[in-house]
């Protein structure tokens, strides 16, 4: 894109173009992003990503960690498509990207929107998040401005290009009247070749974790973490398993679910859309159902306390309280477990004891599965449509017995 600077000997602003090293630069991130997440999937010891195999997209939209309300359809498609969608996702991740580099406008041009086209389908078959929002902005480096200005939607052009400045930019370059600046001020010379120089040094490390065979998924060669690898999906998952946390008042029952915002929970609840926004427990809770014991996730430890305490700070990151709804029929209908207080007006109010709030914890895992309408109709409610299929696995946590209070502080000293 370009930048925008006021000469020193006018007092008219002057279009500058930003430096060429800086736009390479960002190409570069955009490839060392997207040459990572393929190699990372070609190297890993999963066989679903190889030749001979290419079955991972048979179980990724299933089994990805926040599906939205299109995943379903995505993962119904014919296997030979997925199969299809394997093939072209090795061209997106390791040849496309070479395109970015490429000194040819056309082929840069080409790669960018081979790039930006990936990541739009991406958030239209899953809740990544941010991830893909934010990979398609350098994509956008590899489009110079006539493209965009020749290509743009009218609206988007008229938001883009919407400031007095900016127009009379825009009628220059586009009347060929007005050439560009093709010298910068030595200041802007200076910080942009320094800059260039830094981002070559700490990307030594980022191109031999490339070359490595045992490549490192997402991690940073020096103290600020200026420059990264990434990597992505290298195994993909044939089940589903999620965690469920239950908690009761009476260690015999009945168990309460607690509902999350966009996990997976309730089988009749289809699941929402939520990208570019970030529900970052939902995935932590993804990330704890996939990579085994609780010790691997000791977080959960101080999840469950503040859970059995009621902490509204935690409760609100959920969908809501279990035992809301019984705390206000206690204060309606218990005269024993009630004791009035007086409010600072000097009324009575009726406060419930906490006997009406859970006492024991404890986390199931289940294995879940999308329902299918043709295939699994005789196993749905026919009252209310059914988005999941699921079925106990066993007990996540703890192995035997259930949480209290007392035993989880234990555990936090």
């Amino acid at each position: 894109f370009f930048g925008w600077i006021r000469s020193n000997t006018s007092s008219s602003v002057g279009p500058f173009p930003v430096p060429k090293l800086v736009i390479w630069a960002v190409r570069w991130y955009l490839f060392k992003i997207m040459i990572g997440a393929g190699l990372i999937k070609i190297k890993s010891s999963d066989p679903k990503w190889k030749p001979g195999n290419m079955s991972a997209m048979y179980y990724f939209y299933e089994t990805q960690p926040v599906p939205n309300p299109f995943t379903k359809y995505f993962h119904f498609m014919p296997k030979w498509w997925h199969r299809f969608e394997v093939w072209s996702n090795h061209f997106v991740e390791l040849v496309a990207p070479f395109l970015l580099l490429m000194p040819s406008r056309q082929l840069r041009q080409t790669g960018g929107l081979i790039q930006i086209m990936f990541q739009v389908i991406l958030i239209s078959s899953g809740n990544l998040s941010f991830l893909n929002w934010l990979t398609i902005v350098p994509a956008i480096f590899c489009l110079d401005d006539a493209f965009l200005m020749n290509n743009l939607p009218p609206i988007v052009r008229s938001l883009t290009f919407g400031t007095p400045s900016s127009q009379s930019y825009v009628q220059c370059i586009s009347s060929g009247a007005v050439e560009m600046a093709r010298q910068s001020h030595f200041l802007r010379t200076t910080v942009s070749t320094l800059f260039y120089l830094l981002m070559a040094k700490l990307n030594i490390n980022v191109v031999r974790n490339l070359f490595a065979q045992r490549q490192l998924m997402n991690a940073s060669f020096d103290k600020l973490r200026l420059c990264s690898t990434y990597g992505a999906f290298g195994v993909v998952s044939e089940t589903r398993q999620e965690l469920i946390i239950e908690s009761a008042n009476n260690i015999d029952g009945p168990w309460k679910e607690y509902h999350f915002r966009v996990k997976p929970g309730d089988i009749h609840k289809r699941p929402p859309w939520i990208s570019p926004y970030h529900h970052r427990l939902d995935w932590q809770m993804w990330i704890a159902a996939q990579s085994g014991r609780i010790e691997r996730n000791p977080w959960l430890y101080k999840f469950l306390l503040k859970l059995l305490q009621r902490g509204k700070d935690v409760i609100d990151l959920l969908e809501g309280d279990p035992w809301e709804s019984s705390s206000s029929d206690a204060t309606i209908h218990s005269h024993v477990d009630e004791r009035e207080v007086s409010t600072k007006a000097g009324s009575l109010r009726t406060i419930p004891e906490l006997t009406h709030g859970p006492k024991y914890i404890r986390i199931e895992k289940y294995r879940y599965k999308f329902f299918d309408n043709k295939n699994n109709a005789k196993l749905g409610d026919r009252d209310e449509p059914q988005y999941w299929i699921r079925e106990r696995v066993g007990r996540y946590f703890p192995e035997q017995g259930v949480m209290t209070k007392e035993i989880l502080e234990e555990f936090l000293r």
